[in-house]
């Protein structure tokens, strides 16, 4: 390719990516003209005395876009004609557009033809497939968890299930982003799984029909019989429980249906989970704020080539009547930062836990390639109600004041163990180890010789030690239970990936965090009963 096509390819890709800034909704500014003067003799005056040094300006500007784009289809020139070995162009061109965003802000990115599925399921959180997770135990392919009510989950499959083959094709030793890409596809289409069941062991070949899958971002603290979250944390004292893992298009519609089902159930208080969520829409955390807020500002933001933008809670709909308080961490980001802001600057909940993320910028996504790809471009800073920044910047320091801060008195940072214990405890209600699908048909595995031998041997030697008041056998956890009468004797088996061996799961862990939420709660009911009390 010549010099001077290299000029001609780069300054097309620049020029044609002008004017694409604009925030969704919204139409480019329109470039202001000059105001008509009152007296033409001030026209000309003007004219003769600022033409001239814009004209000036404006090539001096074309003159120096002109060299840096020659300097760098220069490189790209001699890179691609005399480097070492042959390289790749998309793969130069890639590079060198992320080079330019590394300049800019750690948001900011360029998202590959490779990445753009797996951007759009985290944004959408839904996608096309059968609806399970899946991990890898010494090479072979197992159901970590199926999603309720997926194509996955009414064909029986359950956590521990060995897939063997996909569509004829072996699964042993298969790469897990191999094995998600056979599952994956078009809703309607078919994918033939040949399994072997964990609690039966018996050999199946299913015909699962490919359905949009949602993730689910609104989670409670465990499952019904029926495997639907039960919100409803406490029976007795009526409060609530709800856990957004990220903030989707469905997740204020997936809220609401959480509150109103809580609200059937006479709910007293409720706990706003938000610790370890990144964020996601912000349209979608304005939603979720405003099922709180009954008026005022919810957030607001402003950009280089946008008017500050404020966003207003409105009254229909809104929640309230309850004491909240909302737990976040130094993990919860972005939107999860707006909602936690909001509702702490209207005082409509408390904030338990340890100071935010720090990410007070929202991203525009702008389509390349006619959607192959995508630019994730800084394009606005928002301000909580209150005016107050969130944003944490390089060379913020902890005494400045960025993210969002626990109520005085609620402050409760946990060590790195204690926060590795609470993701292993939430990962693992999170996960379906027994599913209640009608077409799961349970039966007792099959005898093993060597695993009956192990478990004689075993016995056996602590057959003489007297056990433990804490060895008592206990019944399986609320989410782990499904027919008492038929299940309680017969032994559950984890699927692998589900606790890690080398860090399982504490049975006893406490999670100190929610506690100080729930004294919160109850503290504030009291004070709730002791006004009526006094007005009768």
């Amino acid at each position: 390719m010549s010099r001077n096509r290299w000029v001609v390819v780069v300054a097309t890709l620049c020029l044609g990516t002008m004017g694409w800034s604009s925030l969704p909704g919204e139409e480019p500014k329109e470039t202001k003209e000059a105001k008509p003067a009152a007296k033409e003799k001030q026209v000309d005056d003007k004219e003769s005395s600022t033409k001239p040094a814009d004209d000036a300006k404006a090539k001096s500007e074309d003159d120096e876009y002109y060299e840096l784009y020659r300097v760098f289809s220069e490189t790209m020139f001699q890179v691609e004609q005399n480097y070492v070995k042959k390289v790749d162009r998309r793969k130069l061109m890639e590079a060198a557009i992320r080079g330019l965003l590394d300049e800019l802000d750690p948001y900011s990115n360029f998202i590959s033809p490779d990445e753009i599925d797996r951007f759009r399921t985290s944004v959408d959180s839904q996608f096309g497939g059968i609806g399970i997770q899946i991990t890898q135990e010494n090479g072979e392919l197992r159901v970590l968890s199926p999603i309720v009510g997926s194509p996955a989950y009414n064909a029986g499959l359950e956590a521990g299930d060995a897939i063997v083959e996909v569509n004829g094709k072996s699964t042993e030793g298969i790469p897990l982003d191999e094995a998600v890409k056979l599952l994956k596809g078009e809703p309607g289409t078919k994918v033939k799984l040949t399994v072997i069941h964990v609690h039966s062991r018996k050999r199946e070949t299913l015909t699962v029909e490919r359905k949009i899958i949602e993730v689910e971002t609104v989670l409670g603290d465990k499952r019904s019989d029926d495997d639907q979250w039960n919100f409803m944390l406490d029976d007795e004292k009526k409060i609530g429980y709800i856990r957004l893992t990220s903030f989707s298009r469905a997740t204020a519609s997936d809220l609401e249906a959480a509150l109103k089902s809580l609200k059937k159930q006479g709910m007293k208080g409720l706990v706003l989970d938000l610790r370890f969520n990144p964020g996601g829409l912000l349209k979608s955390a304005i939603e979720v704020a405003d099922l709180f807020v009954a008026d005022g500002r919810i957030v607001s933001t402003k950009g280089r080539n946008t008017e500050e933008r404020p966003v207003n809670a409105r009254k229909p709909g809104t929640f309230e009547g309850f004491p909240m308080a909302v737990l976040v961490n130094r993990y919860s980001a972005s939107a999860s930062e707006i909602v936690s802001a909001c509702l702490q600057d209207h005082k409509r909940a408390i904030v338990v836990g340890e100071r935010t993320w720090g990410k007070g910028s929202v991203q525009n996504v702008i389509e390349l390639e006619e959607g192959q790809s995508a630019l994730k471009l800084t394009t606005a800073a928002y301000m909580r109600p209150n005016g107050h920044n969130i944003h944490r910047f390089p060379d913020s320091k902890e005494t400045d004041e960025w993210g969002v801060m626990p109520d005085k008195g609620f402050d409760l940072k946990l060590p790195d163990a204690e926060l590795g214990d609470l993701v292993r405890t939430r990962r693992d209600r999170d996960l379906l180890l027994v599913s209640h699908s009608p077409a799961v048909k349970r039966e007792a595995p099959a005898a093993d010789p060597q695993v009956e031998q192990k478990a004689t041997e075993v016995k056996a030697d602590d057959e003489d030690e007297p056990k433990a008041a804490g060895d008592a056998e206990k019944p399986a956890a609320d989410d782990e239970k499904t027919d008492p009468k038929k299940e309680a004797k017969k032994p559950l088996k984890v699927p692998p990936g589900a606790h890690s061996p080398a860090n399982p799961t504490k049975k006893d862990f406490v999670d100190r965090q929610l506690g100080k939420a729930l004294e919160y709660i109850a503290e504030q009911q009291q004070v709730e009963q002791a006004k009526v009390d006094t007005a009768n």
